[in-house]
């Protein structure tokens, strides 16, 4: 069958205990998961490009078959094509973002139809969770480390000090 390799991108600003859920089950089922961190423009981030690296990174660690990287810009799907890779792994928490993944796994298809785009649903106790929600909540003082790697939550926790001028 040879090897296979898939692709999983991205903002991970903040990483969540739902983005590694997925990360492990896909890791199950290729040779090799890339873990592409990503910029997104359309958003604040809470994280530079840097921290987001080594926080994945450190969160993932423990899984030998994924490899961290970031994506630089460009399309993904050319990322995936040039780690030859057979999937993009999506995840999906509801309808609304079956909607917008499935407009994006079909421009996918249009740009390399060699490479198929996976839609994986979260784990039930991750449905809510989302990095905006992570954010917002932090940033008011709430906990959020039961959602988050302690790698991450110790760096939101770290991060917000600074903002509120704690110490």
């Amino acid at each position: 069958m040879g090897i296979r390799n898939a692709l999983y991108a991205g903002s991970f600003d903040p990483m969540t205990k739902g983005h590694v859920d997925m990360i492990e089950r896909a890791s199950r089922i290729f040779d090799t998961l890339y873990v592409a961190v990503a910029v997104n423009t359309t958003k604040q981030a809470l994280f530079s490009n840097e921290e987001k690296l080594a926080l994945a990174k450190e969160a993932l660690a423990g899984l030998d078959n994924v490899e961290v990287m970031r994506l630089t810009g460009g399309l993904t799907i050319d990322l995936a094509k040039s780690l030859n890779c057979c999937a993009l792994i999506r995840g999906v928490r509801n309808v609304k973002d079956f909607e917008y993944e499935t407009n994006i796994a079909l421009m996918n298809k249009l740009q390399a139809d060699d490479v198929e785009t996976l839609l994986m649903l979260s784990d039930e106790k991750y449905r809510f969770v989302s990095s905006s929600l992570i954010k917002e909540t932090a940033y008011f003082g709430g906990d959020v480390s039961a959602l988050v790697p302690e790698c991450v939550n110790q760096a939101i926790i770290a991060k917000f000090k600074k903002t509120h001028g704690k110490d």
